[in-house]
Formats: structure tokens, sequence, C-alpha cells
């Protein structure tokens, strides 16, 4: 069964941030879900960024993480990845599925609020 996001606190979120290689990926992942700030995150190795930073158009390969949380635990999450992050200025992105998975969506929000 699928369900709409409801309009509060316990609404997943999918927090995407890019790093420069997959032992930092690794690394900032295990630390958010040992952390109860993401009940999961994957890692997506091999990406390929171009952007323009300080007047250059830069060519990097990275790794994409995604982590799924709840939009309670947002200010943390976000808090955190900036100040573990090896970036200056570190691309955090925070999306809300539409739809999601009734008991996907129940799994993911005891995970971060577990006291355990």
């Amino acid at each position: 069964m699928f369900e709409n996001s409801p309009a509060n606190s316990s609404k997943l979120l999918v927090v995407l941030t890019s790093l420069p290689n997959l032992e930092a990926a690794t690394a900032l992942a295990r630390a958010l879900v040992e952390r109860k700030f993401a009940a999961c995150v994957q890692l997506t190795n091999g990406i390929q960024s171009i952007y323009r930073w300080e007047g250059k158009v830069c060519e990097e390969h990275e790794v994409l993480l995604a982590a799924k949380t709840t939009e309670s635990k947002w200010p943390e999450i976000s808090a955190f990845i900036q100040s573990a992050h090896p970036y200056d200025l570190p691309e955090i992105l925070a999306f809300s599925p539409e739809q999601y998975e009734k008991q996907y969506g129940k799994w993911v929000q005891s995970e971060v609020n577990s006291k355990s």
C-alpha cells in the first residue's frame, strides 16, 4: 500500500550530498545511521560532476550519498553533514517523496526516532 506523504514532521526526506571518494562517503554514511539521523544511506560511486568554482570550470569524480530520514531530523542531519563534510561548501539537498510504501515510511520513522 502506498500513501501520500503527510504534511507534518514525520514526512519522509531523501537528503543528498556528494563526496570526493568512497572512503569519505562511507564514513559519513555510517555516522548518519549510527547517530540515528538517517535510517538508511545509499552510496552511488562514480558520478561525474561538472561545476564552476572560484571562476573555473571543474570536473570531478564523486560519490553521491542519499540518506533516508524524516523532516523532523532535517536541522540535525543538515548541521551534521555541514560540520563533517570535507568540502568548504557541500551540496546538501533534501527532497520529500510525494508517495512511498507505507511500511517503509513507518520503518524510517521508527529507526530515526528509536531510543535504543
